[in-house]
């Protein structure tokens, strides 16, 4: 295991440095429509990290991650660069609202929380890759367990139990004591044990059989009999002809701790602690009844996860949050407080940024899983700002966010290409849907392009939310055609702008209709 790390690093970072800024870009246009300004920025900043791990050491440390202020309306797409991002370049990342922490002393969660579940997310991406790397092996290991399930007494651990060791059989006999009122009560007062030393069993042979050539060829007959059946089970089991036997297994149970909030201290090392010592007293282990199939799964889970060096998974993890992690605050503007607030400290809203800014500037953070430092953590926040304005959070935050970014609002233009253009568009969505259902649906252009102007139009009139007014509609539109697919099916629906207007026409003109389903 440990002769492929530097191998597995040097192939990670051979992978992180394909990734210029301009295919970084090129990737993101396959999901995400327009916002080139936020698709540059981000490029950079993933290209930059890049370039820092390349550095001397003492180089590197000095060198600051530029954070992220994402500014635009609802549905614009600001979630979603952060997220491909990350998933491109496989960087751990997590997504948090602002909105859900309070200042330390309240119940609530703290902000440091965001960090263990950031370090969390690492550890399950770092221990994926390793179960993979180890796949094979654990294949074969379940494979015999089953065996062992289906033909028990068949495997080697069964017989080399049987074999035992070849020095002399040692057995106790009973406790004995000599009466200390011997010799007119002046004996010795003594206690022992009698133990009985025999000669050692021959191999393979059973107590009570008889020392001759005949048993010794009976049992070696026995046992290729038991091999050969074994092997027959082995194909049958590769042939997938036993898929739906019934064996039992013992399986790991994972204490069920009750869910509970605590003023201030740190809720997670609390809850893993408790989980801890569940596991020693309640045991962790359980018999169930399951299929082939099922145990195999279980299995194989079990066995990467006894191959795999838990030490080394924490490590590796550890170094990839801190130099590559990624954290995505949303609703930032949530918690900027206007100038003209008035009263005291809002503790949902300025101790909140006065507990994030440590964090963003550069910390020790302690999880189960070891300290994590946050000092090259790239932090992306987001949020609207549509009430209150970047200027409103304290000037310390706003200085750990170097790098703005104002995200456009969409027009029909842009809803135009989103119904088209990315891989997984939402009219492709709609289509594959209804095929499950033998109903083949098609839009028209003239149909797209008048979905798209309609969603223009009501965000418009109405509240902005960008491209999940696409949602509303497409719901909508197609509302009654989803639930009469399983009655009409097989058929083929041609979506056309006059089908449009005819689904649409009332929630289109009548505003107050359309305020509340739209």
């Amino acid at each position: 295991m440990s002769e492929k790390k530097p191998g597995e690093k040097k192939s990670k970072e051979a992978q992180m440095e394909q990734l210029t800024p301009r295919e970084i870009v090129a990737e993101l246009d396959k999901y995400i429509v327009g916002q080139k300004k936020a698709k540059r920025a981000v490029a950079v900043a993933l290209r930059n990290r890049i370039r820092r791990l390349k550095l001397e050491p003492e180089m590197r440390e000095d060198i600051a991650p530029k954070n992220i202020l994402m500014i635009g309306p609802t549905g614009v797409g600001k979630t979603e660069i952060a997220r491909r991002l990350a998933r491109l370049a496989g960087s751990p990342f997590i997504k948090v609202e602002a909105t859900k922490y309070t200042e330390v002393g309240y119940v609530g969660r703290d902000v440091e929380s965001m960090i263990r579940d950031l370090m969390a997310a690492g550890v399950q991406i770092v221990k994926q890759e390793m179960q993979e790397s180890v796949n094979a092996e654990a294949k074969t290991r379940a494979e015999e367990s089953l065996l062992d399930l289906l033909l028990p007494g068949t495997g080697k651990k069964n017989k080399e139990s049987r074999q035992g060791a070849g020095g002399p059989v040692v057995r106790p006999m009973g406790a004995f004591s000599i009466n200390p009122n011997a010799n007119n009560g002046h004996g010795p007062s003594l206690m022992g044990t009698a133990i009985q030393v025999g000669i050692p069993l021959r191999r393979n042979q059973e107590p009570g059989e008889p020392e001759n050539g005949e048993s010794f060829e009976e049992s070696a007959e026995q046992r290729a009999e038991k091999q050969t059946t074994r092997e027959k089970f082995r194909s049958l089991l590769r042939d997938g002809m036993l898929e739906d036997r019934m064996v039992e297994i013992m399986v790991n149970q994972s204490p069920q701790i009750p869910a509970f909030e605590m003023m201030g201290g740190n809720m997670e090392e609390l809850e893993s602690s408790l989980s801890g010592i569940a596991g020693i007293f309640g045991g962790n282990k359980k018999k169930k009844l399951v299929s082939i199939s099922r145990a195999r799964e279980i299995l194989i889970a079990e066995e990467s996860d006894k191959l795999i060096d838990r030490d080394r998974v924490s490590e590796e993890a550890r170094h990839r949050v801190e130099q590559m992690g990624i954290v995505f605050i949303d609703e930032i503007d949530k918690i900027a407080i206007k100038g003209d607030r008035g009263g005291g400290p809002d503790v949902s809203r300025e101790g909140v940024q006065r507990d994030i800014l440590p964090i963003v500037e550069g910390a020790t953070v302690s999880t189960k899983w070891g300290p994590v430092n946050t000092d090259h953590i790239l932090f992306i926040a987001a949020g609207a700002f549509n009430v209150s304005k970047p200027s409103d959070l304290i000037p310390e935050l706003q200085g750990r966010f170097p790098l703005r970014v104002e995200l456009e609002s969409l027009g029909k233009d842009e809803f135009l290409r989103i119904l088209t253009e990315p891989k997984n568009a939402l009219t492709k969505q709609y289509v594959e849907l209804l095929a499950t259902e033998e109903v083949a649906i098609e839009f028209t252009p003239e149909a797209v392009e008048r979905i798209a102007v309609l969603a223009a139009e009501v965000n418009s009139r109405l509240e902005n939310i960008g491209a999940r007014r696409l949602h509303t509609i497409m719901e909508a539109l197609l509302e009654g055609l989803s639930f009469e697919a399983p009655d009409i099916a097989p058929a083929s629906v041609s979506i056309t702008e006059s089908y449009v207007n005819e689904r649409l026409a009332d929630l289109v003109t009548d505003q107050d209709l359309g305020r509340y389903i739209l």
